[in-house]
């Protein structure tokens, strides 16, 4: 088995944990707030009768050590809070929005210097963040999952700076019950935040294209 870590258990955190555990991965749950907090949906998830993985709750840092791949699904104003070493050399899923009215302002991303993906990768010099799931209700994360081949598959968008990182969250993806566009580096990510065409349509993967060919900085 392979363990999917993840750092933070909200609505999006708690979708890929079990749309995760059902193709068969291994997952720890973390979150702020410490592992007795999830101790309900622990046993939520661990009770469906589809899930083939294993899941326990642990701290971000064991979250952290025992992530095959890692995922950080938190607020943007708490990236500063992902531990640092034991995601050394991992490829990391970055599935965060920047909200100004729940962050407060960052100067940085307010005047499009960067990209909330590009100050995860900041924050974490030696591993490999790819974007994905940033574009997605939590919800339509189970729901609109489907088998590969099938006629106008629910497409999602990844961005990174690292090609083979890029590779394996694309197939995480796929095994997970979606197609996927790469649509380029993390600076380039901006193309599916909040407010562009992409951000929550329900697109395959031609129509998705489409959308970030069309999305405006601003």
């Amino acid at each position: 088995m392979t363990t999917l870590g993840l750092i933070g258990a909200g609505h999006i955190g708690s979708a890929l944990a079990q749309t995760a555990l059902d193709a068969g991965w291994d997952v720890v749950l973390s979150n702020s707030r410490g592992p007795e907090t999830l101790a309900d949906l622990v046993a939520e998830l661990a009770a469906r009768p589809t899930a083939r993985g294993t899941v326990r709750a642990g701290t971000a840092e064991e979250a952290a050590v025992a992530a095959d791949l890692a995922v950080v699904t938190i607020p943007v104003k708490a990236i500063d809070q992902v531990p640092v070493d034991p995601l050394a050399g991992k490829v990391v899923i970055d599935t965060n929005n920047y909200y100004p009215q729940r962050d407060g302002q960052i100067p940085d991303l307010d005047e499009a210097r960067t990209t909330s993906a590009e100050l995860l990768q900041r924050h974490l010099p030696g591993s490999s963040v790819v974007k994905a799931f940033n574009h997605i209700q939590a919800a339509q994360i189970v729901s609109e999952r489907s088998a590969p081949g099938t006629g106008h598959r629910r497409a999602l968008a990844i961005a990174g700076d690292d090609a083979t990182a890029k590779e394996r969250v694309a197939a995480f993806v796929d095994e997970l019950g979606f197609d996927v566009v790469d649509l380029g580096t993390l600076a380039d990510s901006w193309r599916i935040e909040p407010g562009t065409p992409g951000y929550g349509a329900e697109d395959d993967a031609d129509q998705l294209r489409a959308h970030l060919a069309a999305a405006t900085r601003g």
